[in-house]
């Protein structure tokens, strides 16, 4: 593989910088592994035996972004780009107290010590980035002790050394196991699963931001479906979403769902989520259904030919993802757009019904290519029927901005210009100027005021 990305040679030029000056240098983690299975990795993180201070002095511009645990930005220009490499001293990990971080390191000259504290095995490899680029064989180039090549061989995630003192040193760890195996179609190591069953509940240690994180890198980085079934076989799902867990066994009407419960129709709409997805649309899928469970109603065998309801499951969904999101510590922004998605998925099911003005209303909605990913993920898990969304996608495209969002013709200031009081009628009035608009009924401002007059009377000039 022939690498020419501004970040490799960034990181190239460091780890060369290092060996220059007499440093044991390597590149370590992910990129190797990423390397090994021949994908191009984003970044590349390069490991050493010099102290923090030497790569601090060997580099003109850095950042101490983690010096007291060994870890040094060295910031580079390639071709006109910003390049920052991570560049980590080898160390030894004492006591974690808390479950986060280690209280206290000790730096290493040894690579293999650096190794054996690490996450897991297809994470452990270094590699000799020098002689991978003068064009030896990448496997010829690669320290492995911990056994992490025979793993990417099988396609196993693997705990480094014990998996529970792994998983106790660093929660987080667990949830990093699931994004791993769902990324990279990977099974989780019988021992490695075992450990992470037992300590599922300590997931509860970790900041509510390090968790949210981790979640949205498993539905957004490719196997979002696996993710979330792993999540679930390791017990960590009821700990750190138990209103997602909670759909499970909740039944659906078959003529609308033939797929199955809440929970299975909701793994499915995982599958439609693409690799690189923006995180709300991904939250949006999975929380579409969250106010299910709660407003379950079986069918009354009273009457006849009744089915399984879920009346206001809308509303109550949207409350019950507001508490998730806010406990999750989501962004303002990001939440309202999530929210928008849980409240607004119905309406396509009235979408071929709906006056021009509404559709034009619902067509604007922020962001509408979510909502039109998101109805189609929702149907294509179910009933398989996309006669609505191909209705709402032709007339998003031959609609246009400019009939969807015109310029108003009527403001405020024109209703002051009229004659009208400001006051709580204002806003009534200025509706209905635009739904006429919208539909097409008034096309001058000396059109919109003359309705206006016609159902709300004239201003008092």
């Amino acid at each position: 593989m022939r690498l020419e990305s501004a970040q490799y040679r960034g990181a190239l030029a460091v780890a060369t910088r290092l060996r220059d000056l007499g440093h044991v240098a390597y590149f370590a983690g992910g990129c190797v592994r990423d390397l090994l299975l021949g994908v191009a990795p984003h970044d590349f993180d390069v490991a050493t035996a010099a102290t923090p201070d030497e790569v601090m002095a060997a580099f003109p511009r850095t950042e101490a972004v983690g010096a007291h645990f060994g870890v040094v930005l060295v910031i580079e220009v390639v071709d006109e780009e910003r390049v920052a490499t991570e560049v980590a001293t080898f160390r030894n990990d004492g006591a974690y107290s808390d479950g986060r971080r280690p209280d206290a390191v000790r730096f290493s000259m040894d690579a293999r010590e650096d190794v054996l504290r690490r996450d897991f095995t297809v994470n452990g490899m270094l590699l000799d980035a020098l002689a991978f680029e003068q064009g030896d064989r990448i496997v010829d180039c690669v320290l492995d002790y911990v056994g992490g090549l025979t793993d990417l061989e099988l396609g196993l995630v693997r705990a480094i050394g014990e998996p529970e003192r792994r998983f106790a040193e660093d929660k987080l760890r667990m949830l990093r196991a699931v994004r791993f195996a769902a990324r990279l179609g990977f099974a989780i190591e019988p021992r490695t699963m075992a450990a992470m069953k037992a300590q599922a509940a300590g997931i509860g240690q970790v900041s509510a931001e390090r968790v949210r994180e981790e979640l949205t890198k498993i539905l957004t980085e490719g196997g979002a479906r696996r993710g979330f079934e792993l999540l679930d076989e390791s017990g960590l799902l009821r700990e750190v979403l138990p209103e997602v867990a909670r759909m499970k066994g909740v039944e659906q009407p078959p003529q609308y769902h033939p797929e199955g419960d809440v929970w299975v129709h909701t793994l499915m709409l995982l599958e439609h989520l693409p690799r690189g997805a923006s995180a709300t649309l991904a939250w949006g899928m999975l929380l579409h259904d969250v106010g299910k469970p709660a407003t379950f109603t079986p069918p009354d065998p009273a009457r006849v030919g009744d089915r399984i309801r879920f009346n206001g499951h809308v509303e109550v969904g949207v409350a019950v993802a507001r508490e998730i999101l806010n406990r999750l510590r989501f962004s303002n922004e990001d939440a309202a757009q999530i929210l928008e998605l849980i409240k607004h998925h119905m309406q396509f099911g009235d979408v071929m019904k709906m006056k021009q003005s509404t559709l034009k209303r619902f067509l604007r909605l922020p962001r509408f290519d979510e909502h039109l990913a998101l109805h189609r993920a929702d149907v294509l898990s179910s009933n398989k029927n996309l006669e609505l969304y191909e209705y709402a996608r032709k007339h998003l495209e031959e609609l246009g901005e400019e009939q969807i969002r015109p310029e108003l013709l009527v403001t405020g200031a024109d209703l002051i210009a009229a004659g009208y009081r400001p006051g709580p009628a204002f806003k009534a009035m200025l509706e209905a100027a635009e739904d006429a608009q919208l539909e097409g009924t008034v096309a001058t401002r000396e059109d919109a005021l003359r309705l206006i007059a016609e159902n709300f009377g004239k201003g008092r000039g």
